[in-house]
Formats: structure tokens, sequence, C-alpha cells
């Protein structure tokens, strides 16, 4: 069967939000990458769904959409999407669920994976779901989210947090990172770039939301780090020094690392390491290389430095990513693959 992606519309939804689940689940075909599929079906079945009957429900914007079905979809859920809204009332006031919303939510089956978009992070936070956990919103409410659930071990820097069975991702675009993010984890690296592409985005993003939060600066910087990065992408399998990188762009090493984090969110070495895995899980996926071969290829040298990046990126080593991910680009897929475990 078709893995089902249920989205729960609250009153107060931003649109473009709502819209992000169908466009990018509900455009995934078994024959994305040249994958045979299931008969060019779909690979998940994409439902929207309210707290109330059928009805309408109320947007951010002049408009309200027409929502077919009732809180009884999130019972038939393998995955629950709950997008941002403008109009939580106690949730985002008193971190505390409504009866309604309550009563929704527990229809949802245990084990059932759960994902918010945006502010929808308050919805699963209210509803115990982030208790002890990770989880990430959009930067400008994080302080608020902390104070409302401290229990929450709230990073406001990322573009989306995956821990297993709850993703969180940061405001609105992050959403599509964290969507894509899912279709790789189910189905491998070559499905998502396929949907990537249709949907004119980058198929994954560097850095984090540090990236996009206003700061005062002094006077506009012309200089960038962009030629240092698509040089450093263009021999990944060589070793690659900071000094060097900061060569390409004519600055010292010290306002390139300045530069770089201002730019990507991250550190050179930290996004060098993030490039290098998915350069070693495009080979693993698309490849026969042996591992030895794949790990010297990326740019880690030996099978244990790419083992050991591997497992900590994503939770499984090379054999096993491999065992999982280069079947579905020869073999029909038969419903959800065992998700593979990691983090951003």
């Amino acid at each position: 069967m078709q893995h089902r992606v249920v989205v729960l519309a609250l009153d107060g939804l931003l649109p473009f939000e709502l819209g992000i689940p169908q466009r990018i689940f509900g455009r995934s075909l078994g024959t994305e990458a040249g994958g045979k599929g299931r008969d060019g079906g779909k690979l998940y079945d994409v439902v929207t769904c309210s707290v109330r009957p059928p009805g309408p429900v109320r947007t951010d914007a002049d408009f309200s959409i027409l929502v077919e079905h009732g809180p009884q979809a999130l019972a038939t859920a393998d995955t629950v999407v709950v997008p941002a809204s403008y109009e939580l009332g106690p949730v985002f006031e008193e971190g505390r669920l409504t009866e309604e919303l309550a009563a929704a939510l527990a229809l949802v089956r245990p084990g059932t994976r759960m994902v918010s978009i945006c502010t929808g992070s308050y919805v699963l936070a209210a509803a115990g779901y982030l208790d002890g956990r990770p989880a990430t919103t959009h930067w400008s409410s994080a302080d608020h989210f902390q104070r409302t659930f401290p229990q929450v071990r709230v990073d406001p820097d990322v573009l989306f947090i995956d821990d297993g069975d709850v993703l969180t991702s940061a405001g609105v675009a992050a959403g599509i990172d964290l969507c894509l993010h899912l279709v790789r984890r189910d189905h491998g690296t070559a499905v998502a770039n396929e949907i990537a592409r249709r949907t004119v985005v980058p198929p994954h993003r560097d850095g984090g939301q540090a990236q996009y939060i206003h700061r005062p600066v002094p006077e506009p910087q012309f200089a960038t780090t962009t030629g240092a990065r698509a040089w450093a992408l263009a021999r990944l399998d060589r070793p690659i020094l900071l000094r060097d990188m900061a060569e390409q762009d004519a600055m010292s090493v010290r306002t390139f690392t300045r530069r770089f984090r201002e730019e990507v969110g991250i550190s050179p070495g930290q996004w060098l390491t993030q490039q290098r895995v998915e350069r070693a899980r495009h080979l693993l996926e698309s490849t026969d290389l042996s591992i030895d071969q794949v790990a010297r290829d990326a740019g880690f040298g030996t099978a244990t430095s790419l083992r050991q990046h591997l497992q900590a990126a994503l939770g499984v080593p090379p054999t096993a990513y491999r065992r999982t991910f280069r079947a579905s680009a020869d073999t029909a897929p038969r419903g959800p693959r065992t998700p593979v475990q990691g983090r951003p």
C-alpha cells in the first residue's frame, strides 16, 4: 500500500505551507529517477483534513479553503504533517491544546511519523510529541517556543531536525527542505533529486536559519565565498585545507571563516563534511564501486572514516545504506521502506 500522508489544516493556516506536502509527496512517482515504481503510480497518498467535519477552513489570506476530510483521516495516516497557523490560540499563548485539537490528535495511531512546518511545531509540543527531544521552529519564534515548552531542546539555527519518528522544520521554505529529506530518507537521493528538479528548488540547501536572520552589518561586503565552494566541490576527492579555500577568494583564513559562516550558516569544515556525505550517498546509490573506492572518491580517504561519518549523519553504515537504496533504482518499490534514521 502507498504511504499515506495526512496534512492537518487548522484555521489561520498559511496556504503556501499547506501546499508543500502535496507538491513534494503528491508528485513523487515510482518512475522518478528511472525506477520502475508501482506501474508508474504515486509513492505517497496525500490527503488534507480538518479538526472538524468536512467544510471550510480559514487561511491567513482573503480566502478560505474547502477541506473534504474530517479528523478521522488522522487515524489512517502513516505520516501526519502540521503546517503553521496564525490562529493557534491557547496552543501558542499557553502551550496547551484545545479540546477540539486534542480530540483530533488522539486519533493518531502510535508509531505514526509526526512532522511540523514552521510554527506547526507548537502543536506537536503541546501534544507532548517533543518532550525531551530536539526540535526547531521559525527563528523569530524560537525564544518564545523555548519559554513556552522548556522541556523541548530547541535549536533555532537549523533548517530542520530529524529525530526519527518526529521531525520539525523552520519557517516556510524549510518545509520544502524537510519534505525532500523525507523522500530521500524513504526512497533515496535520486528520487528526491528528481522531485527537486521538477519543483525547481535545490535538492539540499547548505547551512541553517542563521543565514536568514537579520543582523546589523557595517558597509556592504561584495566579496563572497562562492568561488571557494565551487572550487572545493570540484575536488572533494582530494585533501582540502582551510587556507586553500581562503586563497580562492583572496581572503585571510580568519576573514574567510567569518564570511563563510555568515553566508552558509556553518563552518567550512562542517560544510565540507556535508558535501562529502552527499557525494558518498550518490556513489553508493548509483555505482558498483567498492566501499574503499567510494571513501576515496568522496574525500574520506578510508572505509573506516566513511563508515564513521555516514553513521553519524544517517545512522547507518555504507553497506546498509547501499542495500536499502541501491535496489530502488532497479526494482519496484513495494510500499515505504524502513526509514533511515538520521539528522541534517
